[in-house]
This record gives structure tokens, C-alpha cells and sequence, in this order.
């Protein structure tokens, strides 16, 4: 059951990042302009971030299998749009409808944590989010390789028969959990903004990763962009590469799980926060454009990756704890706080690379672990 809902996660997470290097031949077989080439991926995030917030905390409210097997319906419906898309209005129509079903992911993640018993619910959480961060770090290069061998509409129809597989066999697999909660939607929603002014233990988890998934994003920003400079030169596939060494990182994910399980929250966070700032650090050990310099950053975004996978998982086994009826919500709430913390994060990286290269763009990625370390250390109980 726990692989399963791992490689549902990272399937339905994959669906997100698929356009990401498909951008420019996408605008220019649909039309849009080169300006405009950003809204491919920026609507796929505003709809995930919708759907965080509108959509996730439907699951202490719906009986979960069905919601889960329906969010999934509207991603495949939206890929075959995407694919079937000859202008920009449909396609980008489709692209925030592709965001918005993808949130599936962050109801099977509660979902597992509500069918696993206390001792190792931390264990289940980690192995299924390995699942979702490998979903995460292989869409892109996988992406890259069938648009090469085939089209770009070709990934999006993929996808769309491996969605239709999918939901069948969660629908035939899930057992039933309808949650017990007696709200409106309306309640259900207003509910939020009180849990988040009265949960001490979510505020600071989702600080935490906020913090970790900005030096993320703008580690993953700004890197491609600094290999294919005149440092390093690296190729488009030398940088596939470079990026598929990061997916190592999701090792992370049934670690973190298990030092929970063992009321070892604390260090791991630590560990977490203390690993992404190291990332930082050893990539300014060795000359620029070195081979070392390329060892090191290739080490730097494995550690990084192995940090901020770490810390994520640590935290939601944290928020699990503070109630099985409130899970959807507390989950929806983490995740689209430390995904706007992403969001930052790259604008950042963007803005730091083109002012002042890797050395600015590292010192703010270095800085933003740091400020989480320091929020930490005012920690007085275990979060």
C-alpha cells in the first residue's frame, strides 16, 4: 500500500514540472509570445497553489478515495487539453487546471499518515514522499528525452494514460475513509485561519521550510543557468545530468521518517536546516569552472536536496501529531506557505544570478538555512 501511494505521489507530482523544459518549443507551436513563455509554468503554480488552499482541505471533509481518484480525473482531462492545445488560451487553461488536480498528492500524503498506526507513521510519510520528490526531480529530464524522441504533445498524452491507469487502481486498491467532521465548506475553509493563528508547532514547521524550499528554488534556478555559462559551458544534456545527481537527495525521505518515529524530530531538523547551508558553502571551496568546482557543486545539490527532504518530512510528521481530523487542512496550510517560500526563492535567484552571479545568488541561498537555524534555535519543546 505504502509504494503504491509513493508512486501515485510522484507520478501526479511529475505532472507539474513536465513544461518546465518544454517552455520554448510549447510557446512556439501554440503561439505565444517570448515574453509571455513564463506563464506556461507560473499558472501550473498558481493552480497548485489554489488548489492548496481551496482543494486539499477537502479531506477531512470528503470520503478521501473518491476525491483522490476525482482530482485525478481533472489532471487527465487536462493533459489531453494540453496536448490537444493549437493556441495559448487553451493551453494555458489547461496548464491551471493541471496545477489544480495535481493537488492530489497532498491528500494522499494525510491520507496515508491517517491509515498508519502511531509507531511508524513517520516511516509511511517518508516512504511516500520519497516517492513524490523523485516524481519531482525526474519529470524534467524525462520530459526533456520524450520531447526529443517524439513531440511535446507526446509527454502530456503519456501522462494522461498513465493518470486513467492510476486512478483505477487506487480506486480498486484505496480502502474507504470518509472523516467524521460535520462542517460546511465554508466552515471548513474559515476553519484554516484559526489553525493556523493557534498551532505554535505548524507556524514554525512551515517557517522552517519556507526557508528550505526558497534556497531549493533558487538553487535549481539559478544552476542550470551557471553551468551553461562561460564557467563551466556544460551542454543541455550535461546539465540533465547534473540535475538527475540531485534525485539522490529523495534518500532522505524514509530516513527523516525513521529518526521521527524514534522522537528524534529535533536533530534531524537541525541536520536538515545545517545541510542546505553547507550546500552553499562547499561551492566556493575550489576555483571556478574547476572540475572540483563541478564535483562540488554536484555534491552541493545532493546535500541540498538530501537537507530540504529531510526537513519536509520531519515536519509533516510533526503537524500529523496534532490531530487526525485536522490533517488535510494542516497539510494544506504547510505546503502552500513553504511553496510560496519556493516561489521567492526563484524570483530571487533570477534577480541575485543576473546582478551578481553565483557569488550573490550563493550568499542569499546560504543566508535563507541560516535564518531557519536561527529561528530554531528559539525552540523550546519538540516541533
Amino acid at each position: 500500500m505504502t509504494l503504491m501511494m509513493a508512486a501515485a505521489c510522484g507520478l501526479i507530482a511529475a505532472n507539474l514540472y513536465y513544461a518546465q523544459p518544454l517552455a520554448g518549443p510549447i510557446a512556439t507551436a501554440i503561439g505565444l509570445p517570448v515574453e509571455a513563455t513564463g506563464l506556461i509554468v507560473t499558472l501550473t503554480q498558481i493552480g497548485y497553489g489554489i488548489g492548496l488552499l481551496l482543494l486539499v482541505p477537502l479531506g477531512d471533509l470528503v470520503e478521501n478515495r473518491r476525491l483522490i481518484v476525482g482530482m485525478i480525473g481533472l489532471v487527465t482531462l487536462a493533459l489531453i487539453a494540453a496536448g490537444l492545445s493549437t493556441t495559448p488560451g487553451p493551453f494555458l487553461a489547461a496548464s491551471l487546471a493541471i496545477g489544480l488536480g495535481s493537488v492530489a498528492v497532498q491528500m494522499i500524503v494525510p491520507f496515508a499518515a491517517n491509515l498508519a498506526p502511531d509507531a511508524v507513521r513517520g516511516r509511511v510519510v517518508g516512504n511516500v514522499m520519497s516517492g513524490l520528490m523523485l516524481g519531482i526531480m525526474m519529470a524534467r529530464p524525462v520530459a526533456s528525452v520524450i520531447a526529443h524522441l517524439f513531440s511535446w504533445h507526446t509527454m502530456f498524452y503519456l501522462s494522461a494514460v498513465v493518470m486513467v491507469a492510476l486512478a483505477a487502481l487506487l480506486w480498486t486498491r484505496l480502502p474507504r475513509r470518509a472523516p467524521v467532521a460535520k462542517l460546511s465548506y465554508l466552515q471548513l475553509i474559515g476553519s484554516m485561519g484559526r489553525l493556523l493563528a493557534t498551532q505554535p508547532v505548524l507556524q514554525r514547521r512551515a517557517a522552517y521550510q519556507a526557508f528550505q524550499f526558497a534556497a531549493f528554488s533558487l538553487f535549481w534556478t539559478v544552476t542550470p543557468l551557471y553551468l551553461s555559462g562561460p564557467a563551466f559551458g556544460l551542454s543541455q544534456g550535461g546539465i540533465a545530468l547534473f540535475a538527475l545527481a540531485g534525485v539522490a537527495g529523495a534518500i532522505a525521505s524514509p530516513i527523516a521518517g525513521r529518526l521521527a518515529d524514534r522522537g528524534l524530530v529535533r536533530p534531524a531538523t537541525a541536520f536538515g536546516l545545517a545541510s542546505v547551508a553547507v550546500a552553499f558553502l562547499i561551492t566556493h571551496i575550489a576555483a571556478e569552472g574547476s572540475s572540483l568546482a563541478l564535483a562540488l557543486l554536484t555534491f552541493a545539490a545532493i546535500l541540498l536536496d538530501f537537507g530540504v527532504t529531510m526537513t519536509l518530512v520531519t515536519g509533516q510528521r510533526s503537524i500529523y501529531e496534532l490531530g487526525a481530523d485536522l490533517r488535510s487542512r494542516l497539510n494544506g496550510l504547510f505546503m502552500a506557505i513553504f511553496f510560496t517560500g519556493g516561489a521567492i526563492g526563484s524570483a530571487l535567484g533570477a534577480w541575485a544570478f543576473a546582478s551578481g552571479a553565483w557569488s550573490l545568488a550563493s550568499m542569499i541561498g546560504l543566508a535563507l538555512p541560516v535564518l531557519a537555524l536561527a529561528v530554531f534555535a528559539t525552540e523550546k519543546r519538540k516541533g
